[in-house]
């Protein structure tokens, strides 16, 4: 027998570390699909053990999330930091990734607000930061801030201005219904609404989190300023006294109606066509006029869709579900999205 082979002081040991591993599995978190034209809708699905929580822990960024295109029903990793390669990103000056994974860059222009997502029940409004350096006919722009409307609550947060940069210390600003919010420094450190419709959970000690909003949309983000290597590389000619902390950004969906609007919204359309131009380098594409808003907090764009009055009970049958994708290794996302740059 193969238990003769140990004495039992060396059995019991084994045994700790079976059972150990039985409550670790056993501990692990259980998502379920909701998604209504999934094969997996209602189906459980474990979360596996590499990504046990939907949480980040002390020991990884990475976190579970239900994978409703999974051909086998099971939950997936992904992590709780931006990929800025990846689908629903908004990252740099700023350079945008829709959910067909196509690149395209919005300038927009500094010191003005623009609907990121606009939809009968959620808002996303982008405010932007620039410089405009003599003999440039556009300003270098990033996102400094953004702004969220879901039924009659609304939700900001901010990179702070800086003159110079340091990770320790943390650069964000948040306000809730407009009351400022004060989440403590610290990994894992997280505050929740009075009403449990929004979460935000920092995922690093500073300067990093991810927003939840349930069966709404998660969004995950960093703060970061503009590097002096980025400066000499693009010419940007920041000045001394600012660094011009700016957000990285990536965003995951759970129901977008098919109508959904905005400079990154109207990549979910199902029918969309991208505007952007194959083989440019630089891809723009317009939109200033129709996605302009009149401040972080408005949907008063003349595209925008927000209405509370609107919502309903009722579900859009084309509503999709689109996850973070990590676009790095290769050319497909294996969840029917092609990822390309």
């Amino acid at each position: 027998m193969i238990m003769g082979r140990f004495n039992r002081h060396e059995i019991s040991i084994l045994l700790l570390v079976f059972m150990s591993g039985l409550l670790q599995i056993h501990g692990a978190d259980t998502l379920t699909c909701y998604k209504s034209n999934s094969p997996c809708r209602f189906k459980q699905m474990r979360c596996p053990a590499e990504c046990p929580s939907k949480s980040p822990s002390n020991h990884t960024h990475k976190v579970c999330y239900v994978n409703c295109e999974s051909p086998v029903c099971k939950a997936g990793c992904k992590s709780s930091k931006p990929n800025c390669n990846g689908p629903g990103s908004a990252c740099l000056d700023p350079r945008f990734i829709g959910a067909d994974g196509i690149v395209f860059y919005f300038h927009g222009k500094s010191n003005e607000h623009f609907s990121l997502v606009s939809d009968p029940d959620l808002q996303i409004n982008a405010r932007f930061i620039g410089i405009r350096p003599a003999g440039r006919s556009r300003d270098f722009t990033w996102i400094q801030a953004l702004g969220f409307l879901f039924n009659s609550h609304s939700f900001s947060l901010q990179a702070k201005r800086a003159a110079t940069w340091d990770e320790k210390v943390d650069h964000l600003k948040f306000t809730y219904n407009g009351n400022e919010v004060v989440i403590p420094d610290g990994h894992l450190s997280q505050w929740k609404s009075s009403e449990s419709n929004i979460m935000v959970q920092r995922t690093s000690n500073s300067n990093s989190v991810l927003l939840t909003l349930p069966e709404i949309a998660e969004i995950s983000v960093n703060v970061v300023p503009i590097t002096k290597e980025d400066d000499r590389i693009h010419n940007y000619r920041i000045p001394k006294d600012d660094c011009f902390a700016h957000l990285e950004v990536q965003f995951r969906f759970h129901g977008l109606s098919s109508k959904v609007e905005g400079v990154l919204g109207r990549t979910y359309q199902p029918d969309f066509i991208n505007p952007a131009k194959p083989g440019v380098a630089m891809p723009v594409v317009g939109g200033d006029k129709e996605y302009r808003t009149s401040s972080l907090l408005s949907a008063d764009c003349s595209a925008c869709l927000f209405s509370p009055a609107r919502i309903s009970n009722k579900v859009d049958p084309k509503m999709r579900q689109y996850s973070f994708i990590d676009c790095s290794g290769g050319s497909t996302s294996g969840n029917g999205i092609v990822c390309r740059k």
